[in-house]
């Protein structure tokens, strides 16, 4: 039986944790060959050899601007070509703005915003060359919804799904289609970072989505027949929405 990303390419970053590994963990599934980027080495090394031998480690801070550069031609030297990128990285800054750190903002917005746009813009030049290739990118249910605990990262989101939906704009007339997965809270190390008390009710009221439930409609985008573009998915825990 062929599976519906047998052959295919992919790369995911900040694969290493959350939605980028359990992205990883069902694109495997689906007969892809996965490159994991992250910084994370200690966490890389034992996970890919879990994972098997189409799991493939691309060590890498993505924060570098020189290291930035090299990522996507990393992927295209070692597995000649690239079928599917997941822009997941991404990092958070909760609270109040008054009370947020300067340099948090700034290491927020490139990793958010910035890295995203040139690991896009990067994946773009050989999908366009092949006529063939999707983009997700991880934004958030915060791009949606003016979230008042979260201004600067709910900016950043906000920011970032404007930039998927021009860019899809510009080639899906190449064969490409980008879009975007906007999740309302999901269990991974950036809830660590939330205010306490809107920690402690979202785990009261069990509104949290589990990384494996994304990970199931990024594959479901994936998959979609290619005269089909998923544009945005904004899913959420229905106990959220209440």
């Amino acid at each position: 039986m062929t599976l519906p990303l047998q052959g295919q390419i992919a790369l995911v970053t900040g694969a290493a944790s959350g939605i980028g590994l359990a992205s990883t963990e069902a694109m495997l599934r689906a007969g892809a060959t996965v490159v994991l980027a992250d910084r994370d080495a200690r966490a890389l090394a034992p996970l890919c050899e879990r994972l098997g031998p189409a799991a493939l480690p691309l060590v890498i801070d993505l924060l570098d601007a020189a290291a930035c550069e090299t990522l996507v031609p990393q992927v295209l030297a070692r597995c000649g070509q690239l079928d599917i990128l997941h822009a997941n990285a991404g990092t958070y800054v909760g609270g109040d703005l008054v009370d947020a750190d300067p340099a948090a903002i700034d290491r927020m917005i490139q990793l958010n915003v910035s890295v995203v746009m040139k690991n896009v813009r990067a994946a773009l030049l050989p999908m366009i060359e092949r006529g063939r290739g999707d983009v997700i990118v991880t934004s958030s249910l915060a791009a949606h919804y003016p979230t008042p605990w979260e201004p600067v990262y709910a900016a950043s989101k906000w920011a970032i799904d404007c930039f998927v939906q021009t860019t899809r704009r510009q080639v899906f007339k190449h064969g490409l289609r980008v879009g975007s997965i906007s999740p309302g809270p999901v269990i991974t190390a950036l809830l660590a970072d939330w205010p306490a008390d809107k920690l402690a009710e979202a785990r009261a009221s069990g509104s949290l989505l589990d990384p494996s439930e994304v990970a199931e409609v990024i594959l479901f985008m994936l998959t979609r027949p290619r005269g089909m573009t998923i544009r945005d998915v904004v899913m959420m825990p229905t106990n959220f929405d209440l």
